[in-house]
């Protein structure tokens, strides 16, 4: 009996150990997760609110320095001249790429000049025309047509011509070939002085547009020269030494080009234009003509 007391009370002296340490673990679960809003709760604290927000002002500055940097670049940049251009080629070219440059600026210039003078020329005949075609042909005789016309119009002095032919032709040499022979002849001549004045320069384009590209190309033959003559005389190849003549080079070629093209389209142009007049002024000699002998044939038999 008394052993059985004793294991008893082993027991629950045992089971009283047990109980005790799960509720002491307990309590010390416990203080640990109230710690733990406690120091939440201080993190905040330690964080300065101020200092937030000027570290948020400070990044747009330094954003905001960002473009000023990149600007500071980019006018360095524009700044800097290009080393290799047309400006540089005027100031360092020899006397042959500065002739090889004044030879096609001044085919240039022929070429907008004579293309220029004859558009308003080969306007000015189409306007007359015009003119002649209205007024002309409404008269009562030659001579009053003429009165109509301009004093400056090339038809008129188709008329004149043919008139002048017309009425004399009394002369020994002149009675020799026969009226409407002599007739023609005149009103041709009239014809070829009128196209052969709007053709004029028309042999200067054709040659600008044939010749301007070998000039343009002759200037690139010599900057290549020069270039090859810097590389021999420094014994080693920089392309700062040749960048310059076969920048030269290409310039030259680019203006012999430029300056070709368009003569060629202006040629072919003032050509297309000069068929239309040339047709228009050999009609109208031919209408004068026929008015001519017709009107000579009816004074013969009156």
């Amino acid at each position: 009996m008394n052993t059985r007391n004793t294991f008893v009370s082993k027991l629950a002296g045992l089971m009283s150990a047990v109980a005790l340490a799960v509720v002491l673990s307990g309590g010390i679960a416990y203080a640990q997760d109230a710690a733990a809003p406690a120091d939440a709760a201080a993190a905040p604290a330690m964080t300065d609110p101020a200092a937030a927000p000027a570290d948020a002002a400070a990044a747009p500055a330094d954003v905001a320095a960002a473009p000023a940097d990149g600007a500071t670049t980019t006018a360095d940049q524009v700044e800097v001249e290009n080393p290799y251009g047309f400006a540089a080629m005027w100031e360092h070219g020899d006397f042959v790429a500065k002739t090889v440059l004044f030879i096609l600026v001044f085919m240039s210039m022929g070429t907008w000049y004579i293309t220029i003078l004859r558009l308003f020329d080969t306007a000015s005949v189409l306007r007359q025309a015009d003119a002649a075609q209205k007024n002309f042909w409404t008269a009562g005789s030659l001579k009053e047509g003429v009165a109509k016309l301009d004093a400056n119009s090339v038809f008129r002095t188709v008329v004149e011509d043919g008139l002048r032919a017309s009425e004399h032709h009394e002369g020994k040499l002149t009675d020799q070939v026969d009226l409407n022979e002599w007739v023609t002849m005149s009103l041709q001549r009239s014809q070829d002085a009128i196209n052969g004045r709007l053709g004029s320069g028309l042999s200067f384009l054709a040659s600008v547009g044939s010749v301007s590209p070998f000039v343009g190309l002759f200037g690139t033959v010599w900057g290549i020269l020069n270039a090859l003559i810097s590389i021999g005389v420094a014994g080693q190849v920089s392309i700062d030494r040749v960048a310059g003549p076969l920048g030269e080079a290409l310039i030259m070629t680019a203006i012999g080009l430029a300056v070709a093209v368009p003569a060629v389209l202006f040629y072919n142009l003032l050509v297309a234009r000069n068929k239309i007049v040339a047709a228009r002024v050999r009609n109208f000699a031919s209408d004068v003509h026929a008015v001519l002998l017709s009107g000579r044939a009816q004074t013969r038999r009156a």
